[in-house]
């Protein structure tokens, strides 16, 4: 098995401790952080597979070293906070984060939202999307190995989770796709996702699009799931 780095930036020194060696003793290689203001120079240095933020951290909030991270990183994160309000998640999400845990949790259920963040990026799910690089529907394309989305010329950066639900919406487009469906894309340990995880990327998605002025491209079926209208996503003559 492959060993991977995770790096918990965590100030609270029990949940830290207990969390790396908890970790630990499943094969992975854990780092705590130490110095607090230097995180984005140890991601570079470390270069982990995987990076678990906590949210209340000293000289820095966690949703604001998420956005700084994005900048040169596309690292997996996984926010751990004690803040439960729907929209601190909400914020964590389009701060760049790929998954939001709160506090108290089981050590368990983070064991698992890890195991299936890595399946994505580096194991057997992440290899079966490599050659697929490009597909587009009308003048929107989509980038996957590149995770990135290209509209008349001009492009934005995605994240990996961003790249699964439009790839997924372009693959049937014009059709109704379920929010089943989009929770199994996303997530393949679904039992440990919150639906309101999707809802919160798919906002973030549309927000993205309204850059360009296509943010009603994603027709939401209450009750059912999302659609791509490819009428949006046509030149006008």
């Amino acid at each position: 098995m492959m060993s991977y780095t995770i790096f918990i930036v965590e100030d609270d020194p029990i949940i830290a401790g207990s969390v790396r060696d908890f970790l630990t003793r499943y094969g992975y290689r854990v780092v705590t952080a130490t110095d607090f203001e230097r995180i984005p120079e140890t991601v570079r240095e470390l270069q982990p597979h995987l990076i678990i933020l906590d949210v209340q951290l000293p000289y820095q909030d966690g949703f604001h070293l998420c956005r700084e991270l994005r900048r040169h990183s596309s690292v997996p994160i996984l926010f751990l906070s004690g803040r439960t309000g729907e929209m601190e998640q909400v914020l964590g999400m389009e701060s760049g984060g790929d998954d939001y845990v709160t506090k108290p949790f089981h050590l368990e259920v983070l064991l698992a939202k890890i195991r299936a963040m890595l399946r994505r990026t580096y194991g057997e799910y992440a290899s079966a999307e490599q050659p697929v690089h490009e597909q587009c529907r009308g003048d929107l394309c989509l980038r996957l190995n590149a995770a990135e989305m290209v509209w008349r010329g001009e492009l934005q950066t995605l994240t990996k989770n961003e790249v699964k639900l439009l790839a997924l919406l372009m693959e049937h487009a014009d059709q109704v796709v379920s929010r089943e469906e989009c929770l199994t894309a996303l997530w393949e340990d679904v039992a440990f996702v919150d639906d309101n995880t999707l809802t919160v990327n798919v906002t973030r998605l549309r927000k993205k699009l309204a850059r360009w002025g296509i943010d009603d491209a994603i027709v939401t079926h209450r009750g059912w799931g999302y659609q791509l209208n490819t009428n949006r996503l046509v030149k006008k003559p």
